[in-house]
């Protein structure tokens, strides 16, 4: 037989663990130093100046 499945329950839990993940996606995208936005900014502006510098035509 199979397990009886509180399905108000299980609702709740999916939607736990959803708010969950969705916390940790945003303190990895928004929980950043200054510093650290600042570094990625001028790593994406490297890229592209050195991508840019490398172009054959225009």
């Amino acid at each position: 037989m199979a397990d009886i499945v509180n399905l108000n329950q299980a609702r709740k839990a999916k939607a736990k663990a959803d708010d969950k993940a969705r916390a940790a996606e945003n303190r990895a995208k928004f929980g950043r130093t200054k510093g650290e936005k600042a570094l990625d900014a001028a790593r994406a502006d490297k890229l592209k100046r050195d991508l840019d510098g490398a172009k054959r035509e225009d």
